[in-house]
C-alpha cells in the first residue's frame, strides 16, 4: 500500500509542479477544475451509490455552475458564492457535526445535493483568486491546510489518547489537533519572517492587522481544515463507505485529499480580500 501511494503521489507531482512552475495559470485552473469536478463526481457518489449515471451529471451540473458564474464577468456573483459556503461552514456545519451519527443521509440527500453544488464551485473560485494575487500565496495557504494534517498525524500518533470525534473518526484526537495547531503558528511565523510580507496570507495579515489577529487567523483555518476531514469522514461514514472513491490508488478518492481544503480555501479567499 505504501508503494502505491508514493507512486500515485510521484505521478500527481509530475503532473503539478510543471502546470505551477512553467504553464500559464489558466492550466492550474484546469487542473483545479477537473479535480474539483473528480470530487462533485465522488460526492454525487456517495448520494446514490446505486444510480452510476446521476455522479456524471452531477459533475456536469457543477461544471456548468462554474461556467455560469464566469460567464457573468461579475465578481459580486462570485463573491457570493464564496460567501455562501463560509456561511455553512461557520453556521451549519458545527451543529451536523455536533450530531455524530445521528444524522441520516435518507432524511437529508436532497440538502447535500444543493449543498455539494455549493462548496465545490466555492472551492474552485477560492483557489483561483488565490492564485492570481500570486503562486506563493497560494501554495503557501495551501501548505498551511497539509502542515495541520501532518502536525495533527504524528502528535496524535505520539501522544494521543483523548477522541476527538470518536463516533465520525476514531483515529482523531484533541492532542493530535492542537499539536496540528502549533505547527500551523510554527509555519506561519516562518512565512512572515522569511517571505515577503503581502506574498503570504499570514505576512500581509501580519502587517496590515497585527500579530494577535494573524494568530486568531490561523486558528479559524486550522479548525476549520479539521471540520473538512470530519464533515467528509462523518458523509462516508452515513454512506457505509471508507474511502470516497478509488480513483487515486492507495490514497482512496479525490474528496479524501482535498475535503480539508473545501472548507479552508474559501475562507482563506475571504480573508485575503480584506487586505
Amino acid at each position: 500500500m505504501l508503494k502505491t501511494r508514493i507512486i500515485t503521489a510521484a505521478i500527481l507531482l509530475a503532473i503539478l509542479l510543471p502546470i505551477l512552475f512553467w504553464l500559464p495559470s489558466v492550466y492550474i485552473a484546469v487542473f483545479f477544475l477537473l479535480a474539483l469536478l473528480a470530487a462533485a463526481w465522488e460526492w454525487s457518489r456517495l448520494l446514490y451509490p446505486q444510480v452510476g449515471r446521476a455522479a456524471w451529471l452531477y459533475a456536469a451540473f457543477c461544471l456548468a455552475i462554474i461556467l455560469f458564474l464566469l460567464a457573468m464577468q461579475n465578481v459580486a456573483w462570485q463573491f457570493a458564492i464564496l460567501l455562501l459556503a463560509v456561511i455553512f461552514w461557520f453556521f451549519l456545519a458545527p451543529f451536523i457535526l455536533a450530531k455524530g451519527m445521528l444524522v441520516s443521509l435518507d432524511r437529508l440527500r436532497p440538502f447535500y445535493v444543493v449543498l455539494g453544488l455549493i462548496l465545490l464551485p466555492a472551492t474552485w473560485f477560492a483557489l483561483v483568486f488565490l492564485r492570481d494575487l500570486g503562486l506563493v500565496f497560494l501554495l503557501s495557504t495551501m501548505a498551511f491546510v497539509w502542515v495541520a494534517d501532518i502536525g495533527a498525524y504524528f502528535v496524535g500518533k505520539a501522544f494521543g489518547k483523548h477522541k476527538l470525534a470518536a463516533q465520525i473518526s476514531p483515529g482523531k484526537s484533541i492532542e493530535g489537533a492542537l499539536g496540528g495547531l502549533l505547527l500551523c503558528y510554527a509555519y506561519a511565523l516562518l512565512c512572515v519572517f522569511y517571505l515577503p510580507f503581502e506574498s503570504t496570507l499570514f505576512g500581509a495579515w501580519a502587517i496590515r492587522f497585527g500579530w494577535v489577529p494573524m494568530f486568531l487567523m490561523a486558528t479559524v483555518l486550522t479548525a476549520f481544515s479539521v471540520f473538512g476531514d470530519l464533515f467528509e469522514s462523518q458523509l462516508k461514514r452515513m454512506a457505509g463507505v471508507k474511502d470516497s472513491s478509488h480513483l487515486l490508488p492507495g490514497h482512496g478518492g479525490v474528496l479524501d485529499r482535498v475535503d480539508a481544503l473545501i472548507p479552508t480555501m474559501p475562507i482563506a479567499a475571504l480573508l485575503a480580500g480584506l487586505v
